[in-house]
């Protein structure tokens, strides 16, 4: 990757126009080939880009007076161009990253109904575990245990629970209650944060909810040791 801090101007031409007056900034060239143009705000998102595939012409010869520099970012698919004029050149690093091993997420609902899972009594005192992901004709339902009475629940989690969330467990409670070995099957909504709608919802068709602690779920977070 290389790094450039420069004081530019930046002009994009092809279906559509747009221009970045003189000022300084940060431009990225990747070895994908695509080139960001960033500010010093504005969080992740760049001010201007060309995407891959593209070529970078350099040019540094028979330019306007005040350039020491201009790029001529051409795209490999259309015609559109972005043309970076460097004025000043603050800062300049090549740095070879590798092979990225790419994100891995913390906290997705695979995690949530493993944990759960493994501490169904965090639901209440009694909860035993008769699977997870129990298949239905419709799809695996998160969580199959029973209750400290004998009965069955079926649990549907997510990290952010929303109105969709509460269809989708009633569609599964319907299915389930028509077999006479699990009937009657209630419902658990659970994740680490419930939406007002989805919660209305939910009570009103008898499914309880309940608000998922992951870091303590995890053992990394004590909420009985907290003052708040």
């Amino acid at each position: 990757m290389r790094l450039v801090i420069a004081r530019c101007s930046v002009d994009y031409e092809g279906r559509l126009k747009a221009h970045l007056p003189l000022a300084t900034r940060l431009l990225l060239v990747k070895a994908d080939g695509s080139v960001l143009v960033h500010s010093d705000g504005g969080s992740y998102k760049p001010l201007n880009w060309m995407s891959p595939p593209a070529t970078l012409r350099v040019l540094d010869q028979d330019l306007d007076d005040g350039l020491v520099e201009q790029w001529v970012v051409q795209s490999s698919k259309t015609d559109d161009r972005l043309i970076v004029s460097l004025h000043e050149k603050l800062h300049e690093s090549s740095h070879e990253l590798g092979t990225d091993p790419g994100l891995i997420k913390d906290g997705v609902e695979a995690d949530l109904q493993r944990l759960l899972a493994a501490q169904i009594e965090t639901l209440g005192e009694g909860y035993s575990l008769i699977r997870r992901e129990y298949f239905t004709a419709i799809g695996p339902v998160d969580i199959l245990a029973r209750d400290a009475q004998g009965g069955t629940v079926a649990i549907e989690l997510k990290r952010r629970g929303d109105i969709d969330g509460v269809e989708q467990l009633t569609r599964y409670l319907e299915l389930l209650n028509r077999d006479p070995l699990l009937a009657p099957v209630r419902g658990i909504f659970a994740a680490q944060q419930i939406k007002p709608q989805a919660r209305v919802l939910a009570n009103d068709r008898g499914i309880d909810c309940v608000t998922l602690d992951y870091d303590a779920l995890r053992g990394v977070d004590d909420s009985t040791s907290r003052l708040f």
